[in-house]
């Protein structure tokens, strides 16, 4: 993630509806001798899920913000990014956090697992926070329209952590298909060798494994359906199972894909086709290790089909 032009606080707790025009405000740091932003004038930040690709997100956004308050789940996976912010108030819970907190908070990095996506960021925006939420948006089509529909109603700046959209190879790719140097685009094959399944773990959720101390398991799974403890679901591999994330797909189409949607200047597609090497039954929870998804869009004065 690239670092952002400075922008102050009192210009970004503005309505949305003038976001646009607050980042041609000259910083202060511009005409002031120090060269300095005060702390008064940096957005106040949170962070929810902070041990994962949260530290990421905040390394690249504390330089131009106050961090005022961390939460994550999992003292131990967050262990360093609470370090390295030492002056943030720790919490487990976001809903402590809010309550605790809420008057000293401008904006919320949520980077919590897909699940917990929607139900985090909407705590955000119903109190008038703006937010910054790492891809996917959510966790299923409905969450990601009643969040829209939120942003929209509290008037609030929000953003998805596709950062791959500020890349020139983007850009370039996107100027070929409008300039006509490669012809009329009709039909895109993407493909991604990742892999985010769970069904190799199938057989040890017999297992029995203790909660660690450090781990609050009931907030981690969140508006999920309660299922015991098992080292198969986190740190990191919560991606493979249905009830926790989106599989490969919700991982990478936001990715591979997006030049595809930027450039053919793409919608809601006409149908589409799902096909899996295993069936829902037989996959019990988990993502499959690898399927062909086949999009149909309809035609366009410019684009066939």
């Amino acid at each position: 993630m690239k670092k952002s032009t400075h922008l102050t606080r009192r210009a970004f707790v503005r309505s949305a509806g003038t976001a646009v025009a607050a980042f041609t405000i000259v910083p202060r740091h511009v005409i002031a001798a120090s060269g300095q932003i005060a702390p008064s004038d940096k957005v106040n930040l949170s962070g929810i899920g902070v041990g994962g690709m949260g530290a990421a997100d905040l390394e690249a956004l504390a330089p131009n913000t106050n961090v005022v308050a961390l939460c994550d789940v999992d003292s131990d996976h967050a262990a360093k990014t609470f370090q390295k912010f030492p002056n943030a108030k720790p919490f487990r819970d976001f809903r402590k956090m809010f309550d605790a907190m809420e008057k000293q908070i401008d904006a919320v990095l949520v980077a919590t697992p897909d699940h917990c996506h929607a139900v985090a960021s909407m705590a955000a925006i119903k109190r008038g926070k703006h937010v910054y939420c790492e891809k996917p948006l959510a966790h299923s089509i409905h969450e990601v329209r009643e969040l829209m529909k939120a942003a929209q109603q509290h008037k609030v700046v929000t953003q998805l952590g596709n950062q791959g959209h500020s890349y020139d190879s983007i850009r370039n790719f996107c100027e070929w298909v409008w300039d006509g140097a490669i012809g009329n685009v009709h039909t895109i094959n993407c493909g991604c060798a990742a892999v985010n399944s769970g069904i190799d773990d199938l057989p040890k959720l017999r297992e029995e494994h203790p909660i660690p101390p450090t781990l609050d398991w009931d907030v981690w799974l969140g508006p999920a359906q309660y299922r015991p403890y098992h080292p198969a679901y986190l740190p990191s591999r919560w991606r493979g199972w249905t009830p926790f994330g989106n599989g490969t797909v919700g991982d990478w189409t936001c990715h591979v894909v997006d030049p595809v949607f930027w450039a053919l200047d793409l919608g809601a597609p006409a149908r589409f086709r799902r096909k899996s090497p295993l069936t829902i039954r037989k996959l019990r929870g988990c993502l499959p290790k690898g399927e062909i998804i086949t999009y149909e869009f309809p035609a366009t004065a410019k684009r066939r089909r």
